[in-house]
């Protein structure tokens, strides 16, 4: 066990420690652990106040005491559970869901044990691994349910050590500075946050999901990599003849809602999860409220690169709500019932990208448009295409001259002979390639996906760094669809998703985001039309040439000046 890279990665933050070929909490934890699980005759926590007491002996057992909690935690634990929970809310928590937790934290190593000892056979030839996923490093780990809800216990009773995580640059993980927060808020939507986390600890209790839930690392490639694309450069964008794919506008609904098999964009800070254990409550934050099992990736993955994204497939949804920001409330249970894929993940998948923020008119300079397409386009390519190929490529396979008289042979290109027939049926660890020859058979002999299906797959977003980052929401719908919609056709390598369906939130400069939609799929635009006119657009803007929106200044329907000479760029 201890010889193990990927468990030796993460140890020094996980709180256990290996004796002999085994995991162990260090021996002073265990009692106090076991008299909680007992129950408040026990134990004698029955208070916020003695629970935190409680959670200050365990830190102390386990040698944290140096690495201060935030400084108004304390307070925030007693406010939460001695005066805003109701009294038999309380009674019912100290009396069966904390015994609970306890229990789970008693199971923590065996269950990281189980992890480790199937880690290496999930996915032929993949490392799944529980290990701090470095930056620049694509990779995917699996953790089952139980697994997560053991750490996220971990989390609440604040056992993470902390110490060198900033150097990693890492995000918070332990949940004092969100108690500390509700105390020093003294806010309601701090209260439903914690409110939401609650109800998923409540849950699990009664009734311990037994799913998976996969983190995966995606890279662009700073650097030229056999088969697979590398960042690409605006040239790369204007001369591509991809047709743009299918656009859908809705005036309501939520992202999370949606009914279709997509990707669902998190408009992500850099350091996964944002405020999400902090004063938070926009997008983001609200997605990992409700469904918290995105909280575990906190632990293991480092903040995103420019050419990063981070899919997560697989979380479960436990908690409906209402409102967003201040006003965001927790309002009640929610049962998930989407669709298990063949391994056991939920069939929700959820991109994480972070927009640039504060650019104001910097963010129509070429660089930054190249820097946003090319994070969406990290995001929204399909990672298992490059590594099918790289591992096609690099044993008994054809030579890469055979591989480019296939490409070189492709004459026509539409989006139904771009389809992905062609995709060999290697093994590939991520969220989207994890087939095997062998697993595709066995999944489609159950009803489950074949490989085909992974690639009907469309992304569902919206008004991505239009919020507090201040971004353009018109710029960044056009180049969350060029990037959906992209083809790197000489390394075979694309997002090329079937459709992107866009909720406007309501936001004004997007009224007509319909009609310049249809049209542009009218006049059948390639992806290099409309990032030629994006960046036409863009450096005009900079230029003080124009005042109007994108959209005002592409729509041949008007008859400004501006717009008669954006028609005289209309692609023909």
């Amino acid at each position: 066990m201890e010889k193990r890279e990927d468990l030796r990665s993460i140890l020094p933050y996980l709180g256990v420690v290996v004796e002999g070929s085994s995991l162990q909490w260090p021996s002073p934890v265990i009692e106090p652990l076991k008299a909680i699980s007992r129950g408040p005759d026990h134990s004698g926590i029955q208070s916020g106040e003695l629970l935190f007491l409680a959670i200050s002996d365990l830190r102390h057992s386990l040698s944290l005491s140096s690495q201060r909690l935030s400084a108004s935690a304390s307070h925030g634990y007693a406010l939460f559970f001695d005066e805003l929970l109701s009294t038999a809310e309380s009674i019912k928590w100290f009396a069966e869901v904390l015994p609970a937790l306890a229990n789970l934290l008693l199971r923590f190593p065996s269950l990281l044990e189980f992890h480790y000892r199937n880690a290496d056979t999930l996915i032929d030839g993949v490392q799944t691994g529980l290990r701090i996923s470095n930056s620049q490093q694509s990779g995917i780990v699996f953790l089952s349910q139980e697994l997560i809800g053991a750490l996220l216990t971990c989390s609440f009773f604040c056992l993470f050590p902390t110490c060198n995580r900033d150097a990693k640059h890492l995000p918070m993980i332990n949940f004092d500075h969100l108690f500390s927060c509700l105390y020093e808020t003294n806010d309601e939507k701090m209260e439903n946050k914690i409110k939401c986390i609650i109800h998923y600890f409540e849950r699990i209790c009664s009734h311990m999901p037994t799913g998976l839930v996969s983190f995966e690392r995606k890279v662009l490639p700073l650097e030229d990599v056999a088969f697979c694309v590398t960042y690409p450069k605006a040239d790369s964008w204007s001369k591509s003849a991809t047709p743009l794919c299918h656009f859908e506008v809705h005036r309501s609904g939520l992202i999370e809602d949606q009914s279709k098999e997509a990707l669902e964009v998190d408009f992500a800070n850099s350091y996964i999860g944002g405020g999400a254990l902090g004063r938070g409550c926009v997008q983001e934050e609200i997605r990992f409220m409700i469904n918290p099992e995105l909280i575990a990736g906190m632990l293991f993955l480092p903040s995103m690169a420019d050419n990063e994204a981070i899919e997560v497939v697989g979380p479960e949804r436990f908690s409906n709500y209402t409102g967003y920001a201040s006003s965001f409330r927790f309002a009640g249970d929610y049962v998930d019932k989407r669709d298990v894929d063949f391994i056991g993940r939920r069939q929700t998948k959820i991109i994480a990208i972070d927009a640039l923020c504060g650019m104001r008119m910097r963010q129509y300079k070429l660089e930054y448009l190249l820097r946003e397409i090319n994070k969406a386009f990290c995001g929204f390519f399909y990672q298992s295409k490059c590594q099918q190929y790289q591992r096609l490529f690099k044993g008994d396979g054809p030579c890469g001259a055979q591989l480019d008289q296939r490409i070189q042979g492709s004459d026509s290109i539409s989006r139904s002979n771009l389809s992905l027939q062609e995709a060999p049926y290697a093994s590939v660890g991520t969220n989207e390639g994890i087939y095997g020859d062998e697993q595709i058979r066995n999944s489609e002999e159950k009803g489950g996906p074949s490989l085909e299906h992974q690639y009907d797959v469309g992304v569902v977003t919206g008004n991505w760094g239009c919020g507090a980052f201040g971004g353009d929401p018109e710029i960044k719908t056009a180049i969350q669809w060029l990037a959906a919609s992209q083809l790197f056709g000489d390394r075979l390598v694309e997002a090329l998703r079937p459709f992107i369906s866009y909720h406007t939130f309501g936001v004004e400069a997007l009224k007509t985001l319909d009609e310049v939609s249809e049209w542009i799929l009218s006049h059948k635009w390639t992806v290099g039309d409309l990032w030629d006119m994006l960046v036409e657009y863009s450096t005009q803007r900079l230029k003080g040439e124009t005042s109007l929106g994108f959209f005002t200044w592409l729509l041949p329907s008007q008859s400004t000046p501006d717009d008669k000479m954006a028609e005289s760029f209309v692609p023909k």
